[in-house]
């Protein structure tokens, strides 16, 4: 049995993920990838490894991306992680025909073929209003920590104008709402709309078409989701549980297999020959 390993050493969170030769997920495993990337690299690797009964070693290829992929000595292959979310994205949802990637740094928009690759592509621009790390410190800025984004969220009940156009700007606005006392819910749910209506220009930009599959660290937040649908108003795919952060590294783990089939296609020709 092949195995292959996925990995995505993102800014964020490093991720990485098992697949079999049958191309079942066998186990994946993340975390905070903080200053040291290679280290933690190296624990993701071992400790998904461990997690399937394997060593490092034992993999047959392991591919990465994201923000430190080049920096991972063991790895046979690199590639970008527009290319390995759109691989992910395609083999949980086959119909997809655009991804939306929101992440704590960056937020990308691709239309994708039905091979699974990329035809285009927009990212969004500097600014941090356009990705979660608006979001993580407008709820620390409030007194709050980003893992209670979601109940927050779920108490909202009124709909807060945050303009979203710049961060900056974007804090005022927070700052301005609190001093007048409009509930932390509330305005958590206005900055989520305002990451929305960002969404959705940046899907206009590449012509986006359905199906639509999401991904991303923010994607754990049910109402972002939500909030999506309804301005879409298509089918709007999300991996369940925390597989929206996964769908790079799994589309990595999925091009392993594939890079295995084509060198034994390339010995059986040469042995053919």
């Amino acid at each position: 049995m092949a195995y292959t390993l996925g990995l995505d050493v993102g800014s964020t969170y490093t991720k990485a993920v098992v697949l079999d030769g049958d191309h079942n997920l066998v186990s994946r495993y993340m975390e905070a990838t903080g200053s040291k990337l290679l280290k933690v690299a190296d624990k993701v690797t071992d400790t998904t490894a461990e997690m399937a009964g394997l060593k490092r070693d034992d993999f047959d290829y392991i591919i990465t991306t994201g923000y430190g992929r080049h920096l991972i000595p063991y790895r046979k292959f690199q590639v970008t992680d527009l290319t390995a979310t759109a691989r992910g994205a395609s083999f949980l949802y086959p119909g997809t025909r655009t991804v939306l990637d929101i992440g704590g740094q960056t937020m990308k928009a691709s239309r994708i073929d039905d091979l699974s690759k990329v035809v285009t592509f927009r990212l969004n621009d500097k600014c941090a209003s356009g990705t979660g790390a608006f979001l993580e410190k407008t709820v620390r800025y409030m007194g709050y920590d980003t893992e209670d984004i979601g109940k927050l969220l779920d108490l909202a009940k009124e709909t807060v104008p945050i303009s979203g156009v710049c961060a900056v700007f974007a804090e005022s606005e927070v700052i301005s709402h609190l001093s007048e006392g409009v509930p932390p819910e509330d305005i958590m749910f206005g900055s989520i709309l305002s990451l929305t209506d960002r969404c959705v220009q940046l899907m206009k930009r590449i012509r986006s078409e359905p199906e639509y599959t999401l991904v991303g660290g923010i994607l754990r937040w049910q109402k972002m989701a939500e909030v999506i649908r309804e301005r879409v108003g298509d089918t709007v795919n999300v991996p369940e549980g925390d597989m929206p952060q996964f769908a790079a590294a799994l589309g990595c783990a999925i091009l392993g297999h594939i890079r295995l089939e084509k060198l034994a296609e390339a010995e059986g020709q040469a042995v053919l020959a």
